[in-house]
């Protein structure tokens, strides 16, 4: 109780904090915020570019949306890919680089990552709008399913802030995790349905002369499914399969309660070790 009373009190500072990231995100750059909108946009025209072109892949036609694009399909599944990365990222300096406030002033070190991933969040909505304008443009009536993608944008903060939870406070003891992350992240990038279809994923393999259910395998990633949902929504117009929405409630739950277990317990000596 006396913890929860304390993140009650941080409530201003936490506006504060994220007020300052969204501020100091773009600070003194020419094109400030539409900086949010070229970077995916042009992630978008190379993947294309490589994947539909070159490596001829072709994106599932939407069911039952009808829409057939390879970027749109792209777009659905690299923005909440660019919150998961960006949140992991940028969780990792939330720390480390407010060493000065956290040796001064006593509050709940844990309103660092909210704001942090608070702010990343609203570049993620903003994304989702440019995105959902794209969308009505090429003829999907994605305006009916804005509940239901808030729904998973809840759901994937939850995720994401447990997960900056337990990267920030690692970071500040070992500081090789930095470094561990961005090999991890490009691992996820190419194992995770971003850049192709699911479909591609072979149902079974081969291991070591085992056979094994490799989609089913493939498929317990969380990221997968969020994924999944996202263009089930976005792509296809259709609700998620309730097994995955639940599935994704359970680690989003899990992954909170753990980061905020890790960060109690080596908040002790963030102060010094800053």
């Amino acid at each position: 109780m006396t913890r929860l009373a304390d993140y009650a009190s941080a409530r201003e500072l936490t506006i504060n904090l994220t007020l300052r990231e969204l501020r100091g995100k773009y600070k003194r750059s020419v094109l400030g915020w539409t900086w949010s909108l070229i970077n995916p946009l042009a992630t978008v025209l190379i993947y294309s570019l490589v994947f539909a072109f070159f490596l001829k892949i072709q994106p599932p036609v939407g069911h039952p949306s009808g829409l057939h694009n390879f970027a749109l399909f792209l777009l659905c599944g690299l923005l909440p890919w660019n919150f998961v990365s960006g949140a992991m990222t940028e969780s990792m300096g939330a720390l480390l680089g407010n060493g000065n406030l956290i040796k001064k002033v006593y509050f709940p070190r844990e309103v660092l990552i909210v704001a942090t991933v608070a702010a990343l969040l609203v570049s993620f909505l903003i994304e989702l709008g440019v995105l959902m304008v794209i969308l009505l443009a090429f003829g999907n009536m994605v305006v009916p399913w804005i509940p239901a993608l808030l729904v998973l944008v809840a759901i994937q903060t939850v995720f994401v802030l447990g997960i900056g939870l337990v990267l920030s406070v690692a970071n500040v003891y070992f500081r090789d995790m930095r470094h561990l992350i961005a090999i991890l992240l490009q691992a996820l990038f190419y194992t995770a349905p971003i850049v192709y279809p699911i479909r591609l994923v072979p149902k079974e393999a081969t291991v070591f002369g085992h056979e094994i259910a490799l989609r089913y395998v493939y498929e317990l990633n969380p990221l997968v499914r969020f994924l999944t949902a996202y263009r089930d929504v976005l792509y296809d117009l259709r609700f998620p399969a309730v097994g995955d929405v639940a599935y994704l409630v359970a680690w989003s739950a899990a992954s909170l309660a753990i980061g905020l277990w890790v960060f109690s317990r080596l908040d002790g000596r963030l102060a010094e070790e800053v």
